[in-house]
């Protein structure tokens, strides 16, 4: 009884501490563990978001890694931080994180046309499965001025995806290098690139350079049997869970599974420049394209404004730029139906925030929790969709 006892004055010391414990924001200012804790069960309460995981980092180092509500709604399953969820475009910047590490070993020069590294025309290659080919490039030669930069920075002219085109055809919209247009078809054309570079595949690539270095033991861009046992689902907007996507082939563009904890340690990898000189993460999170579109998506991808001067946005390799008050960040996002990602990093301050969720209504509280959290009033709200929900 005794025992017991001291036991549970021991577990409420701990959690009074926790929620005592204070994160350091961008600005300088602080917030308790409790109140970030209070406002992020709040929000979703509010916006009627499923579940919600996030980590902080205060000098390069995660001092926050939390996972909130479920991973199955209509089962009441919790979500927690080792829960396996899609990634979705997180995808890309461990993608970038890698072409870096082959720029670094000379196995890949950035601003040489992909189609030197092949050993016969782009346009005859037979691709099988969903990645498809390239024979619909074969009247458009401007493809062999693709470089590796230009598919890290998303100019290389090609859509986001060709299935999304009205015909389901790739094609090339505007002269390679001179426009910023998100595409995940550039980073699938980088990816075949290394491939046949290093005659290996890229779930095998990611797993020797990334994954098992980092100890990421439940990430993998292949969908794996043991999954299933741990599984986040995402939502719809009223809580109702769409079908799972489970990828047998591997895409750097979005086919990862990971968990909040895996991750982290990714992040940290990246923000402390662990696998990477100084000199590669500067070039990652150097301004490389101005963005001046209004949106990044949909119809006002295609109208230019001014609307993000103030934070002089741009693309630099696998991941956003902006200006801030604070120096410098770097940011990126994932989404797709069920769900919605988001990190973002002041390298000057060593402050970062990574937010993973569940549900379409995920992104609508961005906006306020990057606020409450970081201090962030930077990232472009508009710009990236993220409309708050009030």
């Amino acid at each position: 009884m005794k025992q017991k006892s001291i036991l549970l004055i021991l577990s409420l010391f701990l959690l009074t501490t926790s929620f005592g414990q204070t994160i350091t924001r961008v600005d300088g200012t602080t917030i308790t563990v409790g109140s970030l804790q209070n406002k992020i069960e709040s929000l979703m309460k509010d916006a009627n978001v499923s579940g919600v995981c996030i980590s902080i980092f205060n000098k390069n180092k995660p001092v926050y890694t939390r996972a909130f509500g479920l991973a199955n709604v209509p089962e009441k399953v919790l979500l927690k931080s080792s829960t396996i969820l899609y990634g979705a475009s997180f995808s890309k910047v461990l993608f970038a994180y890698i072409v870096m590490q082959l720029v670094e070993e000379k196995r890949i020069d950035l601003d040489k046309p992909l189609v030197e590294y092949l050993t016969k025309p782009l346009v005859d290659y037979q691709i099988k499965g969903w990645k498809k080919g390239y024979q619909d490039l074969r009247n458009d030669d401007r493809y062999s001025k693709i470089t590796g930069r230009m598919c890290l920075n998303h100019t290389t002219g090609f859509p986001n995806w060709r299935w999304f085109e009205a015909d389901k055809k790739l094609k090339i919209k505007f002269e390679p290098g001179t426009r910023y247009s998100y595409s995940g078809e550039g980073i699938y054309l980088l990816q075949f690139v290394i491939e046949q570079i290093t005659g290996k595949d890229y779930e095998t690539i990611s797993q020797e350079r990334v994954f098992k270095p980092l100890g990421m033991l439940n990430t993998s861009h292949i969908w794996q049997k043991r999954f299933d046992d741990n599984l986040c689902l995402g939502h719809n907007a009223n809580g109702k869970p769409y079908d799972l996507m489970k990828w047998n082939e591997a895409s750097a563009g979005g086919s990862m599974s990971t968990t909040l904890d895996d991750y982290t340690k990714f992040y940290t990898a990246l923000i402390q420049h662990q696998g990477l000189t100084k000199a590669s993460f500067d070039e990652m999170i150097r301004p490389q394209v101005r963005i001046r579109s209004k949106q990044q998506f949909g119809p006002n991808a295609l109208i230019d404004c001014n609307d993000n001067d103030n934070i002089q946005l741009s693309y630099g390799l696998g991941v956003g730029v902006l200006k801030t008050t604070y120096g410098p960040a770097f940011f990126k996002e994932g989404h797709d139906d069920g769900w919605g990602h988001y990190s973002i990093c002041f390298p000057d301050k060593e402050i970062a925030i990574v937010i993973m969720t569940n549900n379409d209504n995920g992104e609508s509280i961005f906006k306020e929790l990057l606020a409450i959290a970081i201090a962030d009033t930077f990232t472009p709200w508009y710009w990236e969709n993220y409309i708050p929900y009030r």
